[in-house]
């Protein structure tokens, strides 16, 4: 058996969920089973018509109702998301707790943590529950320092300089 890890794609550049989903399309190719769950994306119907061409190896799912952005909705429509990004966050722990997944693809999950929708401590439980084969990847901005000791592996993307 391979023995699976944590990794994180950070930093300020872009293609940090196109590495994260990239890794999950070379497992896909080897047989194995990918779940990608996505926080803080804007919809993208071409997108989700792309993935579902990808199931059932690929599978990409969206917990989050909103066709606009989390920082401008009313106070009431941010409680709706959080508990719809919560649900998302449930349903990837027990994606890993069960073993539906070899790979699982929290995309954009640190974005959650650097706008202050959830601690860092939360994601804790969802590393915790994962098998020593699956592998699961992180995307976002600022990786917390306290994750650190939880991952096995980080990529920081930058922007080209000029």
């Amino acid at each position: 058996m391979n023995k699976g890890c944590v990794q994180v794609f950070c930093g300020k550049g872009d293609g940090k969920s196109s590495a994260a989903i990239g890794k999950g399309l070379f497992a896909a190719i080897d047989g194995k089973q990918v779940i990608v769950v996505q926080f803080m994306k804007e919809r993208n119907e071409n997108e989700a018509k792309f993935f579902q061409r990808l199931e059932p190896e690929i599978k990409l799912f969206r917990f989050e109702k909103s066709e606009i952005c989390f920082n401008d909705l009313s106070e009431s429509e941010k409680h709706d998301e959080v508990t719809n990004i919560r649900n998302g966050l449930n349903y990837a722990k027990k994606v890993l707790t069960i073993g539906e997944c070899d790979i699982l693809i929290l995309d954009e999950v640190l974005g959650l943590v650097d706008e202050g929708i959830i601690e860092w401590k939360e994601l804790l439980p969802i590393l915790e529950v994962r098998s020593e084969e699956t592998s699961v990847f992180l995307t976002g901005r600022v990786l917390p320092d306290e994750l650190i000791p939880y991952v096995d592996s980080v990529s920081k993307i930058e922007s080209a300089i000029d």
